[in-house]
């Protein structure tokens, strides 16, 4: 099994209550949404740029597709991991192999959560789920209700247990309907260790810090609720 890998580098986390912890990431090309705040190309790509050098921001070009064994080998390269970030894209289009991959550090997937199929083939290789409840406008998706109940189905796949953390991130823009994430968030609350309510970054399109408090405040009686940006942006890492 062979996957399409945009990027391989190391790096800390930006997003979510693992701030600031040391990542290697891996970078899947392909989407199976189309957010309309995504500030991430997932074309398919010719190759894939390899950072071996941490921050040095030189790139070696490797021939795409890529086994398994070999982003083992670039991800294992880099030292003192937390763990290793499957993100993109959507990693769980890649859930076979993903089951192949072997790591020195322990797998961090980050996905929209709409492929509960593609996640039962993977729980029990992941130890820790930044899971998004993409909250987009019913003009992007084909089926409203179909898409919630595989983001609900997903999280009860993939919920928090003694091996392996499971949180939710909710990109909050200022037209998100609250009621819709008061409604997901009731039906998943008993699946994860937190919410993260994370303010979209583009200034164009941020909610005012009100509704972000206000939001906030309805949440906690029933999950550790927190207000977290996108940290690396602002410093200016990967």
């Amino acid at each position: 099994m062979q996957a399409s890998i945009s990027e391989v580098f190391c790096s800390v986390q930006g997003e979510g209550p693992y701030v600031g912890y040391r990542q290697a990431f891996v970078r899947f090309t392909g989407c199976n949404l189309n957010c309309n705040y995504c500030d991430t190309p997932v074309e398919v790509t010719n190759v894939c740029r390899y950072e071996a050098v941490p921050g040095s921001n030189v790139f070696l070009d490797i021939e795409n597709p890529l086994l398994p064994a070999r982003v083992g080998e670039m991800v294992n390269s880099y030292p003192r991991l937390h763990s290793v970030s499957l993100t993109g894209g959507e990693p769980l289009l890649c859930a076979e192999f993903i089951s192949s991959l072997i790591t020195d550090a322990p797998l961090y997937l980050e996905s929209n959560m709409t492929l509960p199929r593609m996640a039962k083939k993977i729980k029990d290789k992941i130890s820790y789920v930044s899971g998004d409840v993409k909250l987009l406008p019913h003009s992007l998706l084909e089926d409203p209700e179909l898409h919630l109940d595989r983001t609900i189905e997903c999280f009860r796949i993939l919920k928090a247990t003694k091996a392996r953390d499971c949180f939710c991130k909710i990109v909050v823009t200022k037209d998100t309907p609250v009621d819709e994430i008061e409604g997901v968030v009731g039906a998943i609350s008993g699946y994860i260790s937190s919410l993260i309510l994370q303010p979209v970054t583009q200034k164009d399109m941020q909610p005012e810090p009100g509704c972000l408090l206000k939001l906030q405040k309805s949440f906690l009686n029933d999950v550790n609720t927190r207000i977290i940006p996108q940290t690396h942006k602002m410093w200016g890492c990967l």
